[in-house]
């Protein structure tokens, strides 16, 4: 809670960006000038166009969401401004960027009496992934069995999947605790994984992957957003209705509010790099501030003169890729849509009892993981939920008010 030392381990976390803004700088001038060898103005849009992808689409989609979250966000903001505030005993017009926990404010403050992370200590929560895959008839085993998934001295603390050979050797990394964190990062691996493990084997083997990058994260979301779903918790972890409905309220505000920090971060991600691009040599530090006031609404810190932009990793080694989390998550409600309309009607505010429902998993392997690249994305999202990409049911599901 003190704001000083709060500064300090901040800026110690965005240190990086000075070292590595130059070149960084540099390998975009590079980029470019590969894009423009083969016909491109930039590299965004040679990634665009290799990812088939339309930018006029994409500016569309981006400020639909922006004027969408307008208000909402700006609500949940004075929520969270109000709560700091009062946290760290200062006026909300003195709270910095480093009082927003999260380095880049891209996720939700801790803000919560819940305690998410004690319904998951005391359980397996590999096991609990087992068996709830297990009941959608799309088991885990073999994938787990050669997976690397506890923690140890000297191992990358992040998590991926990876399929090896395209042929079915699919497997997860994981550093797992038994919180809820880990246990919503596990079903999200294992999204990916049974995704690229029940892709068509008699596909050619470049058509033996996902449809797209973000239609595989759409998968990997939609799983991973169960970990704080009161409805999946009651079944997954046996609580009595009484507990369910004890924590229901708080998952739904919860899963808003980090769902809302999240599409405004990634209107920065979006807006900064289709404007790196296009000019790498402008004053990007101040393109980065104006931008995070922008969609964020937070502070420029003084002086600001920190390249703070070159310390989120993706710009170096993901580039042009972030709009794909977002799209992925716009997916994500379009699939939970279809299956609580389509397949489980229900309306229960946590959406549709998931575990033991084959039909769920029926319906991923066949309409979505089956023909891997064999469809153009647009193609295998109309195949399957019938009709196009859209954000309605994401507007519907995080947006609008249900309170």
């Amino acid at each position: 809670k003190n704001s000083i030392e709060r500064e300090e381990a901040w800026s110690a976390a965005k240190a990086v960006g000075r070292e590595v803004a130059d070149d960084l700088i540099t390998l975009v001038e590079l980029r470019n000038r590969g894009a423009r060898e083969l016909g491109f103005d930039n590299y965004f849009k040679l990634s665009l166009s290799v990812g088939e992808q339309d930018a006029v689409e994409l500016d569309t989609i981006f400020e639909d969401l922006f004027q969408l979250t307008k208000e909402p966000f700006g609500r949940v903001k004075e929520k969270i401004d109000n709560s700091l505030a009062l946290q760290y005993g200062i006026e909300i017009l003195k709270l910095k960027p480093w009082h927003y926990h999260d380095p880049f404010f891209q996720e939700a403050p801790l803000l919560w009496e819940m305690d998410w992370d004690g319904y998951y200590r005391n359980k397996d929560i590999k096991e609990m992934a087992v068996s709830f895959f297990d009941s959608l008839g799309l088991p885990v085993k073999a994938i787990l069995k050669k997976s690397d998934l506890y923690e140890r001295e000297g191992k990358n603390p992040h998590a991926f999947c990876d399929d090896i050979d395209r042929q079915g050797d699919v497997r997860i990394f994981c550093n797992l605790k038994n919180n809820e964190k880990w246990m919503g990062t596990l079903l999200h691996e294992l999204g990916h994984a049974v995704y690229d493990f029940h892709i068509d084997k008699e596909l050619p083997y470049l058509l033996r992957e996902p449809a797209h990058i973000f239609t595989t994260e759409a998968v990997a979301m939609f799983f991973g957003r169960l970990s704080s779903n009161a409805l999946w918790m009651q079944r997954i972890l046996g609580l009595s209705e009484e507990e369910r409905v004890k924590i229901e309220r708080e998952s739904f505000e919860f899963s808003r509010m980090a769902q809302l920090i999240f599409v405004r971060w990634a209107m920065v991600m979006y807006d900064f790099e289709k404007r790196l691009y296009t000019d790498p040599r402008q004053d990007l530090n101040s393109l980065w501030w104006r931008l995070v006031g922008k969609y964020q609404l937070l502070s420029k810190p003084e002086p600001g003169a920190n390249p703070d932009w070159a310390a989120k990793i993706h710009f170096s080694a993901a580039p042009c890729y972030y709009h794909n989390y977002l799209l992925g998550e716009l997916l994500a409600s379009q699939f939970y849509s279809y299956i609580s309309q389509n397949i489980l009607p229900g309306n229960d505010r946590d959406g549709v009892n998931l575990v033991g429902c084959k039909e769920v998993g029926e319906f991923f392997r066949e309409k979505v993981f089956k023909a891997g690249k064999y469809y153009h994305w647009r193609r295998m999202i109309e195949r399957a939920t019938g009709q196009s990409l859209t954000a309605e049911y994401f507007v519907g599901q995080f947006v609008v008010n249900k309170s």
